[in-house]
């Protein structure tokens, strides 16, 4: 398909220019018009716009279309994408996270089911288009790529040492393997305060769901459906909320967490614990790799495992945040077929496979199914297995008036300075419980 485009785009761009010749740019020879305007979420020099500039270089030489791209970073994306688009600036296309775009900026979305119809046929990965479908209120309103899942990463090398011979699929065996760790002198588990919601999210999530979760912190959408009487009611009283706090309590009591955990600002875990080998798990997305490429012991070899099931619980290792970035257009885009194109050229064949080799991550063409990265490898069972998709934090981050307190007491319990019931209280008390 891409190369019947291709040619087609040649044939026009050949036809705009004896139009140049002939009758000069004010006959419509300017190969249409103003450029081609896409903001991206990633800063110039990280590896993704090195990927995404090389492909919107071939894509302009193929078709003679010219693309303002404008690296604007995540602060800069979240900041000012939505003022621009609400002033009505020329923008055509741009990206961010598949929650964030449909949700925060759902309104300015075009529907895509008819413009990537057969995108979708040739390259569309099925889980990643299912996401994106219900992020989009059940309408395909964006394109993915970059995806992700959100797990436990785990050094084989200290694995092997501590004389850890399977990965483990529920608590109990977590609970197992790190004594092991911790007899061998190796600090089991570390991580940046940044992900320790999510950690929370996913502990609770596995008690009671991701509805439950979402309960559990008044998200206001579930509450309307808790009213109604289609969703669980959970408050923090529930012995469920203490029970998955209380696993945390008895692994902070074991010794199990990095004493640093609670000083451990982004990316400090990660960078300086992890990647030298002086912590054997972290729970983090599988973004890691690329962000610790450059630091990683020599020793360190890649393992990975789904959160683990816990006993009694609602879901198991096959629920899972799966997340990607994804592509939009305006829906006052003029150019929406050029997007559509270089949206195209991006994420699929030899620019989908440099994505992976460059930024180690998932593939997103169905075609390059095969082109996962070596320090990958681990995760493609556990993304292949996955049928329940949670949102990012599982949902617990959905009342802004909790999360905060929710962070930083879920920390001083992992450190031991804070009590399950202790932390029931104050996420209660905030919630008018």
């Amino acid at each position: 398909m891409k190369k019947k485009i291709v040619s087609v785009l040649l044939c026009a761009a050949m036809v705009a220019g004896l139009a140049v010749g002939c009758g000069g740019k004010g006959e419509g020879g300017d190969k249409g018009g103003d450029k081609l305007v896409y903001w991206s979420m990633w800063s110039e020099e990280e590896p993704q716009a090195k990927v995404i500039k090389e492909a919107i270089e071939k894509y302009t030489k193929d078709t003679g279309v010219e693309v303002d791209v404008q690296f604007k970073g995540r602060n800069g994306q979240r900041e000012g994408l939505e003022p621009a688009l609400q002033a009505k600036q020329n923008i055509d296309l741009f990206d961010e996270d598949v929650n964030r775009v449909n949700g925060s900026w759902g309104k300015y979305l075009m529907d895509l089911e008819d413009v990537a119809a057969d995108y979708e046929k040739e390259h569309g990965n099925e889980t990643l288009f299912k996401i994106a479908r219900t992020a989009g209120g059940g309408t395909l309103k964006s394109i993915p790529y970059q995806p992700s899942i959100f797990g436990f990463f785990y050094n084989k090398t200290l694995f092997k040492e501590a004389g850890i011979e399977a990965v483990p699929t529920t608590w109990a065996e977590l609970d197992a393997a790190c004594q092991k760790l911790v007899d061998a002198g190796i600090t089991p588990i570390t991580g940046d305060t940044t992900y320790q919601t999510s950690t929370l999210g996913y502990h609770l999530g596995r008690y009671l769901g991701q509805d439950g979760v979402k309960a559990l912190v008044n998200d206001q959408a579930i509450m309307e459906k808790v009213e109604a009487g289609d969703v669980e009611d959970v408050n923090w009283d529930d012995e469920r909320v203490l029970k998955a706090l209380k696993d945390y309590e008895d692994f902070a009591s074991k010794g199990y967490f990095s004493d640093k955990m609670a000083s451990n600002v982004y990316p400090d875990g990660q960078n300086k614990e992890f990647a030298p080998g002086e912590a054997a798990i972290i729970i983090c997305g599988s973004w890691l790799p690329n962000e610790i490429k450059g630091m990683v012991a020599d020793d360190l070899e890649w393992g990975y495992f789904n959160y683990p099931a816990v006993e009694g619980g609602v879901d198991g290792a096959e629920a899972n945040n799966i997340a990607n970035q994804v592509f939009a257009i305006n829906k006052d885009s003029k150019k929406s077929k050029e997007a559509m194109e270089l949206i195209t050229y991006i994420t699929t064949g030899e620019f989908d496979k440099k994505m992976t080799e460059e930024a180690l991550c998932i593939p997103t063409d169905k075609a390059n199914a095969d082109a996962w990265p070596t320090e990958l490898t681990e995760v493609k069972p556990g993304f292949d297995s996955t049928t329940t998709y949670y949102d990012w934090a599982v949902g617990a981050e959905n009342n802004a008036d909790l999360t905060s307190a929710m962070q930083e007491g879920f920390v001083k319990l992992m450190v031991g300075d804070m009590t399950a019931e202790e932390l029931v209280k104050d996420c209660a008390g905030i919630c008018g419980e």
